[in-house]
């Protein structure tokens, strides 16, 4: 599975304004619903579920990287957006550096392995540091998912 599969253009913020962890997550939920990806009527379920996993502990994985997550009985498929953050957000990362690359995704519960698969595929993508630098550069939503879309995400294919 490529991650690029996940996203399209109209799911890519290229310069987030909120600053902060929650708002953050707001935010990208909001463009979910804008875009279509995520209905309307579903908007405080999701939010829900996201606020109590961001209570567990924060998916904020270091290297300026968060991955919120969450399930939901009512999707179908995967709903999932990418944002960037040039000034970077505080969201209290493992290792208290701000956040610049968030890829909140929610799956249907009863794609459960999925969800694994997806968090896996973002954590091994997002460790490599020429990757972010990348990231941090595209100028498109274009360029961004050019970047998804040529990095491998499976182990086997990280030889190839």
């Amino acid at each position: 599975m490529k991650l690029a599969k996940l996203l399209g253009a109209d799911q890519i913020i290229l310069d987030m304004k909120a600053l902060e962890h929650w708002p953050a997550v707001v935010e990208l939920v909001d463009h979910l619903v804008g875009c279509g990806r995520l209905p309307a009527a579903l908007k405080e379920e999701v939010l829900a579920a996201l606020k109590a996993r961001e209570d567990q502990v924060s998916t904020g994985i270091g290297s300026g990287v968060a991955i919120p997550h969450a399930f939901s009985d009512d999707l179908e498929e995967v709903a999932a957006v990418f944002g960037r953050s040039k000034a970077g957000i505080d969201f209290e990362a493992i290792d208290n550096a701000p956040v610049h690359f968030i890829i909140l995704f929610i799956v249907p519960r009863k794609d459960y392995h999925l969800h694994l698969r997806t968090l896996a595929a973002i954590a091994k993508m997002f460790t490599n540091c020429e990757v972010r630098r990348q990231f941090g550069e595209a100028e498109t939503r274009d360029e961004i998912l050019a970047i998804l879309d040529s990095k491998p995400t499976r182990p086997s294919e990280a030889g190839k």
